[in-house]
């Protein structure tokens, strides 16, 4: 599942004429990147939400033929996060799926993040498992961090007014039985993960590489000189 959907009003005035998936990075739009990540850990379908000025990636993926792509249309409603996923779910199978937000860029560590993922999941014991960046070494963000993380990978959120060591870097890991009960129309994922917690089995796995924050004009800039190094 790609998360194309948003509104990508804080990359504004980049995002005035077209989606945030489609601004580029190094000449390449942030889903072309997105997509191929996909295509190297050999996924060969993806299913992409869309919204905001749908038609322009609607026209962008006409001509990719790997992966395989299905568009979720949510051209009435926005359905944010959650609501979007939960939409699609017919299109994506019965088993754990991974999803990836159209704006995640990553320097891959010494193994692929998705590859890694897939390798720590743990069927009996997650619903959800979060690829996590540090803050320290992650470019482009300044926040104060999301989660902090026992020795397992369980997962617990940041305390109002304290810090945390790690940020989501955007892609994860779910299996549909989260979605249970999920509430109807819009609503975003932090609820479903709030459950997750509840019953200890939101897991985080640290990236390995360096986390890109492209959240911003600036941030692409970050980004930017940052993929140039490499």
């Amino acid at each position: 599942m790609v998360l194309a959907a948003g509104m990508g009003q804080r990359m504004r005035p980049l995002t005035n004429d077209r989606p945030k998936p489609l601004v580029p990075v190094l000449g390449r739009p942030l889903l072309e990147h997105v997509l191929q990540r996909l295509v190297e850990d050999g996924i060969t379908t993806a299913v992409i939400n869309v919204h905001y000025l749908a038609e322009q990636i609607e026209r962008y993926v006409e001509d990719i033929s790997r992966p395989k792509i299905i568009i979720s249309d949510e051209r009435s409603m926005l359905l944010d996060t959650g609501g979007g996923t939960a939409r699609a779910l017919p299109l994506l199978g019965d088993g754990p799926f991974a999803v990836v937000n159209s704006d995640s860029a990553w320097i891959e560590g010494a193994k692929p993040a998705l590859q890694r993922l897939r390798e720590h999941w743990r069927d009996e014991e997650m619903d959800c498992l979060m690829l996590l960046a540090s803050t320290v070494t992650s470019i482009g963000y300044d926040g104060a961090g999301d989660f902090t993380m026992d020795p397992s990978g369980r997962l617990v959120r940041r305390a109002q007014g304290e810090v945390a060591p790690f940020a989501f870097a955007g892609v994860y890991i779910v299996h549909p039985r989260l979605f249970r009960d999920a509430p109807d129309g819009a609503f975003s994922m932090n609820v479903l993960w709030d459950r997750a917690i509840e019953a200890g089995r939101l897991f985080g796995l640290r990236h390995d590489g360096v986390w890109l924050h492209v959240g911003t004009p600036q941030g692409l800039i970050l980004a930017e000189q940052a993929l140039q190094k490499v």
